[in-house]
């Protein structure tokens, strides 16, 4: 009886949906299961975000069971719709719906929510769960990776789509929360999504107005629809609970052409629980014990249940497994008439998903003595890769030119050209780095973005999550140091490379000349899990010769010898970028035969070195300088008593470059002075 009721309550019935008539009665069913699922995985974990999974549960059961183009038997379905959720503290709701749709998530690893080691973590972590297709948490990242992997199946539909064969064609979902709305990335993302016209996205907007400290109208009353409107979006809203205007809604915007589409839903945040439904309470800590019985009643579930999934669940799912496998196989024959009938595209999109290859493509030389920023180098190089390589893509935050990444010859992406492979973010570096790693997360293309070294900060978020989740994304970062000079101390990066250099799984590169760029270039293309950040100059640095004729080798080591000593090494002198070109001029200064000079690219790479490596580049018995035009942090490894560290311990200044330098402290002069110092303590 009580079942009906909560039938009779919400309203359900029969109506026509997708490809058919939908089974509401059963959505519901799935609606109920996602409710007691996250209930009880929540009160067992004691910790977790049962708000939105209950507020969005019906909406849950209806983009799994009848709007997303999926099949759960295989994940990585190239032509398989994409779900992000943004929200990711609503994980339960995925986990709940990937458990019931089928994907290879048991009900042991349901129970197993927030535990150690199991594929149900507290937010969704790409390659850790089938069927999530991003990291997400951070608020707002989940939105502008979307954005990312829109812009991907654009590009690719665009290259590979025949008049006879559409073998890429789906769309990209995503849930947002209130949370999401606020955070400055959002908007930096769909500002550039409705100005590409990205009519493949369609947003679902959970606003429940509901946030941690309470209601929304604590601080958030701009009116949504209108900021969306005036970004070029189609918008809507509808009652999360009235299914059949969702999909009118859903059938709208995929009609809608040159923008993008956000679907509001008006939620209320933890529905079903009889006491705390509608209040902040119910967003992120368990519901508790009584709470969740009285729900378990009022929807007409056996109290004493636990993890309880309704009967008619896994039959739906099971029928709807049938039709997914049956569209599923019905592309897979498409495709290979498509392979068939267009033998060279089906080569290149072999080449692509393969990833990368530098084999047989004429790089530019650089010369002993050639006077070239990095910066300007690394342009030759990325364009000539770019000509061989056609899925690397790419653009900067309005700096294509000052940073030298604009890729020549090849139009920019817009809204009109799809097959366009330069993107102009914009002034937007928050957003372009999460949309990178969408693109990335898409797969089929190498993704690189750029901007000036000191708004990294601003990229912070997305270049850990790209190490989180292993992509093999490019950074170029221009503009390395106080060396910038007359821009003063707000575009003089001091802190950075020591911030970048924490990120577990970051590779980061800053070579020393033309030549060293051009290594760096080739472990960065050649990298597949996970991603590298370029740190080039903006000064001209000359090209220097090179003692260890095998360098080009010994630099994948993260390290090698650029100028050696003779007999004994006694000194050594361990530098990156254009410090190296210093510490070269003051040893033919001091002449000093017994010191051996170190160019350390990467210390992420020397430091995953076997010790017999490392200890033959830097003796254990010589003393060391390390010279970066940067804070010391991080180079403690290689402090021992009678060893020194030239490093910028403040802010630079405006003014000159050189003049900025010197008075911090980075010049010839200061390198030769610390060297006496450390002979002097040597008995030299």
């Amino acid at each position: 009886m009580l079942y009906i009721l909560y039938t009779i309550f919400y309203g359900f019935k029969k109506e026509g949906g997708f490809g058919g008539d939908m089974n509401l009665k059963a959505i519901e069913s799935i609606a109920i299961s996602i409710r007691t699922l996250t209930m009880d995985s929540i009160e067992k974990a004691r910790s977790g975000h049962p708000g939105m999974p209950m507020g969005c549960a019906e909406f849950g059961a209806l983009l799994f069971g009848e709007i997303l183009n999926h099949f759960p038997d295989d994940p990585r379905w190239k032509n398989r719709d994409r779900f992000i959720l943004s929200a990711g503290h609503a994980s339960m709701l995925l986990y709940s719906l990937l458990y019931l749709s089928g994907y290879d998530i048991s009900l042991e690893d349901i129970k197993n929510f927030r535990q150690l080691g199991s594929k149900t973590p507290g937010h969704p972590e790409y390659g850790v769960t089938p069927g999530v297709e991003s990291t997400t948490g951070p608020l707002g990242q989940g939105i502008a990776n979307a954005v990312g992997m829109a812009i991907a199946e654009k590009m690719l539909s665009a290259h590979f789509n025949t008049d006879q064969h559409k073998i890429i064609n789906h769309y990209i979902y995503v849930l947002a929360s209130d949370g999401d709305m606020m955070e400055g990335v959002t908007y930096e993302a769909t500002s550039l999504a409705g100005h590409l016209g990205l009519d493949n996205l369609i947003v679902f907007y959970d606003s429940n107005k509901i946030t941690i400290d309470g209601s929304t109208s604590l601080c958030f009353t701009e009116n949504i629809v209108k900021r969306f409107e005036s970004f070029n979006w189609h918008t809507c809203s509808v009652n999360a609970y009235d299914l059949k205007h969702i999909v009118k809604a859903v059938n709208e915007a995929k009609t809608i052409q040159k923008k993008p589409s956000l679907i509001i839903l008006e939620s209320v945040i933890g529905k079903g629980a009889p006491n705390l439904s509608g209040k902040h309470e119910a967003h992120s800590s368990s519901l508790g014990k009584i709470e969740i019985s009285e729900a378990k009643k009022n929807m007409g579930v056996p109290e004493d249940s636990f993890f309880y999934v309704h009967p008619e669940v896994f039959s739906y799912f099971e029928e709807k497994r049938k039709i997914w496998g049956k569209h599923y196989r019905g592309w897979n024959s498409k495709f290979k008439e498509w392979a068939k009938e267009n033998p060279r595209l089906y080569k290149e999109w072999e080449n692509i998903f393969k990833g990368p290859n530098l084999t047989g493509i004429e790089l530019p030389t650089f010369k002993i003595g050639e006077n070239i920023s990095t910066k300007e180098a690394s342009g030759e190089i990325l364009n000539a890769i770019a000509k061989k390589v056609p899925n690397l893509i790419g653009g900067s935050a309005d700096l294509r030119n000052a940073s030298a990444v604009i890729l020549k010859g090849l139009k920019d992406f817009q809204k009109d050209n799809p097959l366009g492979r330069n993107i102009n973010f914009g002034v937007r570096e928050h957003a372009m780095g999460a949309i990178t790693n969408g693109i990335a997360l898409y797969g089929g293309f190498k993704p690189f973005c750029s901007t000036l070294f000191v708004f990294s900060d601003y990229m912070r978020p997305p270049i850990r999550l790209a190490s989180m989740m292993r992509l093999p994304v490019i950074y170029i970062f221009t503009h390395d140091s106080i060396f910038v000079g007359e821009d003063g101390p707000t575009h003089q990066p001091v802190e950075h490379l020591a911030s970048l250099r924490v990120i577990p799984g970051l590779i980061v590169l800053r070579p020393a000349d033309a030549q060293e760029t051009e290594s760096a270039w080739k472990i960065a293309i050649e990298r597949k899990d996970g991603p590298v950040a370029l740190v080039l100059t903006r000064q001209e640095i000359e090209v220097f010769e090179k003692d260890d004729t095998q360098w080009e080798e010994t630099i994948k080591g993260g390290a090698y010898i650029a100028s050696n000593s003779v007999g004994d090494t006694k000194i050594v002198i361990i530098a990156t970028g254009s410090e190296v070109n210093l510490a070269i001029k003051a040893k033919k200064i001091l002449k000093e035969e017994s010191i051996r000079i170190v160019s350390m690219i990467s210390r992420e790479l020397f430091q995953a070195q076997l010790e017999k490596f490392k200890k033959d580049l830097i003796p254990d018995t010589a003393k060391t300088l390390v010279i970066e035009a940067g804070v010391a942090n991080g180079w403690e490894m290689f402090k021992c008593p009678g060893s020194s560290v030239i490093s910028v311990e403040r802010f630079g200044a405006s003014g000159p470059g050189e003049k900025v330098a010197e008075q911090c402290g980075i010049n010839i002069n200061k390198i030769v002075e610390e060297i006496e110092k450390i002979k002097s303590d040597m008995n030299m």
